[in-house]
């Protein structure tokens, strides 16, 4: 007999955790169209010159999923926890 995972649970509306191969769970946030974070849509943004003359670049948000009537986004909370 097979021991079943977990593969989906959804805290409230807008916070669900999904599990991934290995059984770990990765927290997301659903945001509606007009509250979308700014850095939605982009791997990275240049964002002008540090003081030696070197690009800094923002870092935005490339990769989610849409799941009843929301776009999912992985929570940064999840990734300031982990490490």
């Amino acid at each position: 007999m097979t021991k079943e995972i977990k593969r989906f649970k959804q805290k409230d509306k807008t916070n669900i955790i999904l599990y991934n191969q290995h059984g770990y769970p990765i927290k997301y946030k659903g945001y509606t169209v007009g509250d979308l974070p700014n850095s939605f849509g982009y791997k990275e943004m240049f964002n002008g010159f540090d003081d030696d003359g070197d690009p800094i670049y923002k870092e935005g948000k490339s990769e989610w999923f849409n799941y009843k009537g929301l776009t999912w986004i992985i929570n940064k909370e999840h990734w300031s926890k982990q490490l």
